[in-house]
């Protein structure tokens, strides 16, 4: 189960005339800024390492 964090209302309307603007649904447009804003920080490179470990073979994991 994922968490769905609600948005702001403003900001839900703020998105919805941006991506009409730039002919695109809701959802790319939201992706596209948060990519583009979180790319290289502290949580990006956490969230990589968390998907790196579940993603390694059970055999080629190493025993601690």
């Amino acid at each position: 189960m994922h968490y769905t964090p609600a948005m702001d209302r403003f900001l839900v309307k703020v998105l919805f005339h941006e991506a009409r603007r730039r002919q695109m649904p809701m959802t790319c447009l939201l992706d596209l800024l948060l990519r583009d804003t979180l790319r290289g920080s502290i949580g990006w490179h956490l969230a990589e390492l968390e998907l790196a470990d579940t993603r390694e073979p059970q055999a080629d994991r190493k025993v601690a």
